[in-house]
């Protein structure tokens, strides 16, 4: 990622003077979004209803990680397999092969969710979890409330057909987004490529990782999860991180798993070419001074709460403008944490993205004497 130098009043990015030609997709339904800003960089009817399939284990897994993270719950601790849970083996389904009465590690089972896709382990991990499947799905619907997922309804664990288990492409961009954010050590689950469970009665089983973008060695991806309903066809969410940037990819409706893999590649390199990120401020990090008046430092340390990202088409010229809007010199004395203006970014006249400036440092006020002879100062010689 490009990172912008350290700016105190205006800064003009020119990129070059061509629209970006979409890429040639042949898609159902996709989306591909910018990790840090936010942007999406080409959709195909990312709104569109669909069956997420075995994308709905990201939800699955971000209850477990939440618990796990809150420290009610351990990698170590174990459940016992129901007959439910075991029947999921015996159906045709992606499973584990988890045995009834088997006593199974929470992370013998987040991995049997997320490398081999076992919906025999989804069943088991919700059970030991919430008491029941039907519970668990209450949970997965009101953390996707919590999150932003406006067109999400979870009924089941796994992502087997249901007419009540929906979602868009967004949803589930938002979702991943949400599962690499907020769970960094526990998500690199997903760049696993292969798990073997040591099953009862018979040889151990290793499955791979059905995601076919964490076989290129040189694409630099590290999840997510892949899908397949009859219904709906082969989708994928996957997440491609080179350097400090990241793009999230989420499509539907592909034919065969080859193609959703060659679709999902070529839609994250045509991201990767043409577009750029850049880091405008980093939260809580010092970047900016500001001018004091009276105080007992020249200069206070300024910097956001947030973090502030544009992503820039590389083939569209265009005018970019980054300012430090702010009254100044600030007068002295500043608390820690004060406002004191904001950044804003501009392509050309228009306001894209701001965000608010705070005070690291507390400035004291000069005392009376030297406060008088230099506002005597100013009023004669200006701002000197």
């Amino acid at each position: 990622m490009n990172k912008l130098i350290k700016i105190l009043f205006l800064v003009n990015l020119l990129i070059f003077n061509k629209v970006i030609a979409n890429p040639n997709i042949n898609i159902k339904t996709g989306i591909l979004m910018d990790y840090h800003s936010d942007e999406v960089l080409f959709e195909i009817d990312s709104d569109l209803e669909i069956y997420p399939a075995s994308m709905t284990k990201i939800m699955t897994s971000i209850i477990a990680f939440d618990l796990l993270k809150s420290g009610k719950l351990s990698m170590t601790d174990t459940f016992t397999i129901s007959e439910n849970a075991w029947r999921m083996s015996q159906a045709g389904y992606s499973s584990m092969f988890i045995m009834v009465n088997d006593e199974v590690s929470v992370e013998d089972l987040l991995k049997g969710i997320i490398i081999a896709s076992g919906n025999d382990a989804c069943i088991a991990l919700a059970e030991g979890i919430a008491g029941s499947e039907e519970n668990f799905a209450d949970m997965m619907n009101e953390k996707a409330a919590e999150i932003g997922l406006t067109s999400t309804n979870f009924s089941n664990s796994s992502g087997i057909n249901d007419p009540d288990n929906f979602s868009t492409v967004k949803d589930i961009a938002i979702m991943s987004k949400y599962l690499i954010k907020n769970y960094p050590e526990l998500y690199k689950l997903y760049a696993e490529k292969e798990f073997t469970w040591d099953r009862t009665g018979g040889d151990p089983i290793t499955q791979g990782n059905r995601n076919g973008l964490l076989y290129n060695k040189s694409l630099g991806a590290d999840g997510i999860k892949t899908g397949y309903l009859a219904v709906e066809k082969y989708s994928l969410a996957s997440s491609v991180k080179k350097n400090e940037r990241r793009l999230i990819s989420v499509i539907s409706g592909a034919q065969t798993k080859r193609e959703r893999t060659n679709l999902s590649i070529k839609l994250i390199n045509w991201g990767y070419r043409n577009t750029v990120t850049y880091e405008v401020s980093k939260k809580n990090s010092s970047s900016f001074e500001l001018d004091t008046w009276l105080g007992k430092e020249r200069l206070v340390k300024a910097s956001t709460k947030e973090d502030l990202y544009i992503t820039i088409p590389r083939k569209e010229m265009r005018n970019f403008k980054v300012l430090i809007d702010y009254k100044g010199p600030i007068e002295a004395p500043i608390k820690i944490g004060d406002e004191l203006g904001s950044i804003k970014v501009y392509q050309k006249d228009e306001l894209i993205k701001s965000a608010k400036i705070y005070s690291d440092q507390n400035i004291k006020k000069i005392n009376f004497i030297k406060s008088f002879f230099m506002s005597i100062n100013y009023l004669i010689w200006g701002d000197v």
